[in-house]
């Protein structure tokens, strides 16, 4: 498996060399119960559910990027799930089938749907429900949010509140710049005036039922920060509850739970939860 180090590679065609900031282990503490669950055959179809040693301040499904690519998978959740299940969170770090092991549209999405609607089978309490996802992970993070809009993704385990880390939001603006080599391109197989990109591109499922969060560094040279910018203006426009969070690091301190900017995500996760204040 991929290990940390992956995040200060350059990935061919597509990131550009971008180092991270030192990585520091999670703070100290027990992490608390996990458990593997699978959602289907394939060798990518599996969440790690973790529950905390206390009372549970809620639910966060943490769902990695890496440009949708199969050379990228969910150790690099593995320290975010950790983290937060330290702080008191029932956390679910999701793998699904990329692009390249077979994913693409639409069995990335069906992955991340069916994974997410395993915790019906469970005994966890899905009333506050998160989606934490960074860069391809903030895209589905986002998307999960409106997928029962869709018939190919019926809801049983609604997401009640999103936290996008330097999502790529808007798949059309993504395949026009070019973002990751042609990451989206590979995704969808298809060009945005394609009717698959209703399904699946969050900046035209605006405006959200429910509040959401963009987190993004200005100096982030993978993901520019208009992919958040441009859909919290537009969502907010149409009235929903969208806040543009800066940060600074580049686009990998958000994920770097020693950092700053991940400081205002469990900040933005504190608000959240029901056991606030």
């Amino acid at each position: 498996m991929l290990r940390r180090t992956a995040l200060i590679a350059t990935v061919a065609g597509g990131l550009n060399a971008c180092t991270s900031t030192a990585k520091k282990k999670p703070t100290g503490g027990p992490v608390g119960r996990t458990e593997r669950l699978t959602y289907g055959p394939d060798a990518s179809q599996w969440a790690d559910l973790r529950r905390p040693e206390t009372v549970s301040r809620g639910a966060v499904v943490v769902i990695h990027g890496g440009f949708w690519k199969a050379e990228y998978d969910a150790s690099l959740g593995e320290p975010l799930a950790e983290e937060l299940t330290r702080g008191g969170w029932t956390t679910l770090n999701i793998e699904y089938r990329r692009v390249g092991n077979g994913g693409g549209f639409p069995e990335t999405f069906d992955d991340v749907h069916a994974a997410i609607e395993t915790l019906a089978a469970t005994d966890v309490d899905t009333s506050t429900l998160v989606t934490l996802g960074h860069s391809a992970g903030g895209h589905l993070a986002t998307w999960a949010a409106a997928r029962g809009r869709f018939d190919p993704w019926p809801v049983r385990v609604p997401i009640t509140h999103v936290v996008s880390q330097a999502g790529v939001v808007d798949l059309t603006t993504a395949h026009e710049e070019g973002q990751g080599g042609g990451a989206v391109q590979a995704l969808m197989g298809s060009a945005p005036d394609h009717p698959d990109y209703e399904l699946a591109d969050p900046r035209r499922q605006v405006p959200l039922d429910i509040p959401a969060w963009f987190v993004h560094a200005a100096d982030d040279d993978v993901v520019p920060i208009s992919q958040s910018r441009d859909y919290v203006a537009a969502a907010r426009a149409a009235g929903a509850e969208a806040e543009l969070v800066e940060v600074e690091g580049g686009h990998f301190a958000v994920i770097e739970v020693a950092s700053p900017a991940w400081r205002r995500i469990v900040d933005i996760l504190d608000d959240v939860s029901p056991a606030a204040g």
